[in-house]
């Protein structure tokens, strides 16, 4: 006897019917996804092929370079002024973090890692204004496997920390309204093409410059900028005849120490992934400032029969910058070798050669950036190594020395028509009565205490 099938529920059948289907609706949205065009990339840009660790290493190296400027160069540099301009010398770094961070919106990092076309040699391009074309999707051709917000982002900390060292040059002595004009129009005329010259894809890293993390764009640059800055506002009341004392060494030791962890970031975050190159650069920056820490206190003490506590943290800071450009080419051995000489030639440059010229450079800004720099470039050339990355063959002192040489003519040249520009319009130098009663009162009513 036939058994006759039992019905099927309307809603189970229609269910049935759509497992059928799925599969079909699935093969044409995968079809359809193959076949939409490809987004469209500018000229600087890859598609992103995310690399997750190196996203992470990349992202707290940002965080740590920020550091560096706020707090750490704020408070190195504010404790070695007089107690009258502390919170004015601080305030130089807030102001540099907040005009920077805006330009480089707007307009530098277009004009840094930008593509300018037929002058690319020179400057980048126009495309990527206000960050127009930065998707979630894409990535620098540098580095295709980081997002290119988080690209634009750790190169934004490189362009903040730059012209924040510049104000070392003229602590004590500038006005607030001038120091922001200056450090916009610097930002985008002097540091930007000089970043694209080295890292950009310009002339100077096409000849085979090197510069893992910014000996010459961040440290020269800066120096020789804060010199022409120092000799064009002249010297502060009383310099030279009068004791101008560090109110806090404390204070610059906590800056110092801020300095010294952030730079790890600097250096082994110039290694765009977690690998073994993130790892060498890393351990060259602590040999380095240790080296020259060490070096510095010995013509210190030589000279003036004492260690000072400022005179040790310089020599740290000098073999951090010395490190720099060479951080990722040399192997440990030539990390030591480049901080034991960075010592001495950023203390003779700090001391001797300043009282000998009768320049004043108020906290060193030429005296160990310029000095450290000029020297950690020249000796990439030395001892850049295969071993460590393959970008060293063919490394030279000569293409060292004629990148220098670029980097100082135009960032001397711009750093002087920008000064001529806010000396009329925005001016530059506070009155003398302003000056010796202190920038804290003055430009910004507020004081370290209140008697």
């Amino acid at each position: 006897m036939a058994i006759a099938a039992p019905a099927v529920p309307e809603p189970v059948a229609e269910a049935a019917a759509a497992v059928v289907e799925a599969p079909a609706e699935i093969v044409e949205a995968v079809t359809a996804e193959a076949e939409a065009p490809a987004p469209v990339l500018l000229a600087h840009q890859a598609a992103l092929e995310l690399d997750g660790a190196g996203t992470a290493w990349l992202g707290t190296s940002t965080a740590l370079v920020l550091l560096m400027t706020l707090p750490g160069l704020a408070l190195f540099y504010g404790g070695m002024v007089r107690r009258k301009n502390v919170i004015a010398t601080i305030t130089q770094s807030v102001g540099v973090f907040g005009v920077v961070s805006l330009v480089w919106f707007v307009a530098g990092y277009s004009l840094a890692f930008g593509n300018g076309g037929d002058l690319n040699s020179y400057i980048g391009g126009f495309d990527s204004l206000f960050l127009n074309g930065v998707t979630m999707d894409t990535a620098h051709s540098l580095l295709p496997g980081i997002p290119e917000f988080l690209f634009i982002a750790f190169q934004m900390t490189f362009a903040i920390i730059t012209p924040a060292l510049i104000t070392g040059a003229f602590a004590e002595r500038i006005k607030y309204s001038g120091l922001l004009l200056f450090t916009a129009l610097w930002s985008l005329l002097v540091y930007s093409p000089i970043a694209h010259w080295v890292w950009g894809g310009g002339f100077l890293g096409s000849m085979g410059v090197l510069d893992f993390a910014g000996g010459a764009v961040v440290h020269v640059n800066s120096g020789v900028a804060g010199l022409v800055c120092a000799i064009f506002l002249g010297s502060r009341k009383g310099y030279g005849s009068e004791p101008i004392v560090a109110h806090n060494p404390v204070l610059t030791m906590i800056g110092a120490s801020l300095l010294l962890v952030g730079w790890i970031g600097f250096n082994a975050g110039s290694a765009g992934a977690a690998n073994n190159l993130m790892a060498v650069a890393l351990i060259n920056t602590v040999l380095a400032a240790a080296a020259a820490s060490l070096t510095w206190k010995i013509v210190e003490v030589m000279e003036k029969k004492k260690p000072s506590l400022i005179g040790v943290l310089s020599g740290m800071v000098a073999g951090l910058v010395a490190i720099t450009p060479a951080a990722g080419f040399v192997d440990p051995k030539g990390a030591v070798i480049i901080g034991l000489i960075a010592g001495p030639v950023c203390y003779a440059s700090s001391v001797w050669i300043k009282k000998l010229l009768k320049y004043d450079d108020s906290l060193d800004a030429f005296g160990i950036h310029g000095a450290g720099g000029l020297l950690g470039a020249l000796l990439t050339g030395v001892f850049a190594t295969t071993t460590i990355n393959s970008l060293s063959e063919g490394a030279n002192f000569g293409a060292q020395a004629i990148g220098l040489v670029w980097t100082i003519l135009f960032s001397a040249i711009g750093t002087l028509v920008i000064l001529v520009i806010c000396k009329y319009t925005t001016g530059l130098r506070v009155t003398d009565a302003q000056e010796s009663e202190g920038l804290d009162t003055h430009l910004h009513g507020e004081a370290m205490d209140h008697a």
